[in-house]
């Protein structure tokens, strides 16, 4: 049964059992129902608490019914179902009450709680808002501004946070059901007749300076995303009556199921899930990983340590300059302190991590370690020397990885005699804080070592992609390809400030030149001069970026690069100097500068980078289009709501793209050479989510 009634004297207690998560399914739904009308029918009953089994209220709706035809019963119609019932009915929330499962805690006349229990209305993240009733029942219990930031972010609340804005009545250490049964007798006995939140009139706590702020906010944060705006005009709507205001969300709920962005949202939902399944490795074995090593204690170094001290693991940390790695120390423990005083770790945890971190004074000390990840200065003779040395330290069984951004992995491991022991492990900067994890598989890594690195980074909250060995792998290939696009844009019309605006338009945080200043312009050139030997004479090259750092101008960290930065300011401002020395460079190249409009700058960026993540996909480098797209939502800022670039693609059409860059391809044949797999869809039809 997914819906299970007893009575306990005369008070009826309802679980909701679906495991894992008692998502509401049909048959929960009609379970519920008929419950109710059950509970209806016996005078007996005077009250009734509902709860979810397996230590979980519910987390919304089945995942499974999406996309399909809806059934009957709506949740719309059950939760009318429980508020109308006869009798009151407490909501004993542990674990997640989330989407639907709040919405279904709102349609009951009072709500605790255990002491770690979760309350939220992540919709927004489907590119959905909230359709059950929770724009308008949630603004009459908590307000109109409270409301509408936790529907607008779909952040969820702690039970403390919950308990203190008025989502729970109570919380409980221990015994929920225990509790909530005394809790609904106290009702009872004092005969507490709280109104449904249908039938309140008037939101509490008024605030509407409050809420024009909040719509400010969210939609400068939304950039272009529909949902956020949407749900906050339906949490607007309550301030009508109810129906009425029902009825506005649901029109809003159907402009948002109408959208492109709700299926780039949901296809971003179950590539998350799907990506760190690697096809043939489900029931591979894995090492375990206790004691992880960083080499290296810079910026990077750090990140990656206290993302390990955060899952959990006792962490190493060497640098073999003394000052650095001091220097790295302090940077882990002044990060874990501000973790803790802004409340994202307790102290009490922020000194369980500190009690597992140690510095070493000489790579030795790694010799216990079951991971050891090198994330040294990119120079491939400093880290073959350092994997030489590893070979001869690490016990039998230690994972030895690297964290290089472009370097071959199959060179480190051939410096080994455990080859099938070495991967690759690219974190991006703030490790701690991305979510992308770039595993890199070398020809000879074993399924083991794989399958092991895969789930470390899970439980270190990474979102792991596995990737080939290719010159930057997934992700900074693509950036490469499509750095250049913008590169010569701007040679030949268009400015920096044009290409950014108009990236930013279609959804991106940052455009390519402010990303660029951003990370550093020196970190750009000395990738270029990597590249110099290899680049072919034919390759187009543009070197105004060159000519930035010959002056010094390494973006923000030194007040100037493609834009100038007030002292302490990461706001961009429009350089004439950059103006005038991109019209020089055009003068001394004989390059006749025309317009671009904003929407040749767009397809040029991602008419490259869809380019290239085919040929990633066709070389065999990623696995799925969904890797790519996993690769650039969480890594690249490429606007979720557009679910990746390979997504993106496919929405558009094989057909149209390569219409386009063959058109590209008349100006300038050497940088748009289309893939022969986009080639093959654009003749069958065929979508990069098939391959």
């Amino acid at each position: 049964m997914s819906v299970n009634l007893s009575i306990q004297e005369h008070i009826a207690i309802i679980t909701i059992d679906n495991p894992p998560v008692n998502a509401l399914s049909q048959s929960v739904r009609q379970g519920l129902i008929e419950t109710i009308a059950t509970i209806n029918q016996d005078t007996s009953i005077k009250g009734t608490v509902l709860h979810g089994s397996e230590r979980i209220f519910s987390a919304g709706a089945d995942i499974t019914e999406f996309g399909k035809p809806p059934m009957e019963p709506s949740l719309p119609n059950v939760i009318d179902v429980l508020e109308s019932c006869r009798v009151p009915i407490v909501a004993a929330l542990s674990g997640v009450a989330l989407g639907g499962g709040l919405e279904v805690a709102l349609g009951c006349r009072y709500r605790v709680g255990t002491v770690k229990a979760k309350t939220g209305l992540p919709e927004v993240n489907l590119g959905l808002l909230p359709g059950a009733g929770g724009t308008q029942r949630l603004p009459r219990l908590i307000g109109a501004v409270k409301a509408g930031e936790m529907i607008t972010t779909g952040k969820p609340l702690d039970a403390d946070k919950a308990l203190q804005v008025g989502i729970l009545d109570a919380m409980f250490e221990t015994n929920l059901i225990g509790n909530a049964l005394v809790f609904l007798e106290n009702k009872l006995d004092a005969n507490d007749n709280r109104p449904a939140l249908c039938d309140v009139t008037e939101l509490p706590k008024p605030d509407p300076d409050g809420f024009r702020a909040l719509t400010k906010k969210t939609k400068a944060k939304a950039r272009g995303q529909l949902s956020p705006i949407k749900a906050l005009e339906a949490v607007a709507a309550a301030e009508l009556p109810f129906r009425k205001g029902m009825a506005k969300e649901r029109a809003l709920f159907m402009d948002c199921m109408a959208s492109d962005q709700r299926a780039g949202l949901i296809h971003s939902f179950f590539a998350e899930r799907q990506v760190g399944k690697i096809p043939g490795l489900e029931d591979t074995k894995t090492r375990d990983v206790k004691i992880v090593t960083i080499l290296g204690a810079g910026t990077m170094g750090a990140g990656i340590a206290i993302a390990f001290l955060n899952g959990g693991y006792t962490v190493n940390l060497f640098d073999i300059n003394a000052d650095a790695l001091k220097a790295g120390e302090a940077l882990i423990i002044k990060t874990l302190e501000s973790s803790a005083s802004k409340g994202r770790i307790t102290p009490v945890q922020m000194q369980q991590h500190l009690g597992k971190f140690s510095t070493i004074s000489n790579m030795e000390g790694a010799g216990t370690s079951d991971l050891i990840i090198e994330a040294a200065t990119e120079n491939i003779a400093i880290k073959k020397s350092i994997f030489r040395d590893l070979d001869a330290i690490a016990k039998p069984g230690c994972i030895l990885a690297s964290n290089t951004s472009y370097l071959d992995i199959n060179i480190l491991a051939a410096e080994t005699k455990r080859p099938a022991d070495v991967i690759g492990m690219h974190f991006f900067s703030p490790a701690h804080i991305m979510k992308l994890l770039e595993v890199v598989r070398t020809d000879s890594v074993s399924d083991t070592v794989i399958n092991t690195v895969m789930k470390v980074g899970k439980s270190i909250g990474k979102i792991s992609v596995l990737s080939g060995v290719c010159d930057g792998f997934i992700g900074n290939r693509i950036l490469k390809a499509y750095r250049k696009q913008a590169d010569y844009m701007v040679e030949d019309g268009a400015m920096p400030q044009d290409v950014d605006r108009v990236m930013r338009a279609f959804g991106f945080a940052m455009g390519p030149f402010e990303v660029s200043d951003l990370a550093g312009l020196d970190i750009g050139w000395h990738n270029r001069r990597r590249e110099d030997a290899a680049r072919p004479d034919q390759e187009r090259y543009s070197d105004l970026a060159d000519k930035l750092y010959d002056l010094g101008r390494y973006g923000q960290k030194t007040g100037s690069g493609w834009y100038q930065y007030e002292k302490g300011s990461r706001t961009p401002i429009i350089d004439p100097f950059i103006t005038g020395m991109i019209v020089e460079n055009a003068v001394e190249k004989n390059i006749a500068r025309r317009d671009f409009s904003d929407d040749e700058i767009r397809k040029r960026i991602l008419f490259a980078m869809i380019n290239e993540g085919a040929k990633i996909l066709d070389e065999g480098i990623a696995l799925r289009s969904l890797d790519i797209d996993m690769v650039y939502v969480n890594g690249y800022g490429f606007p979720a709501y557009r679910g990746g670039p390979m997504f993106y693609a496919d929405e558009i059409g094989a057909k149209n793209i390569l219409e386009g860059i063959n058109k590209f391809a008349k100006q300038d044949p050497t940088s748009w050479k289309a893939s022969a797999l986009l080639e093959k869809l654009a003749i069958t039809g065929g979508k990069f989510s098939d391959c």
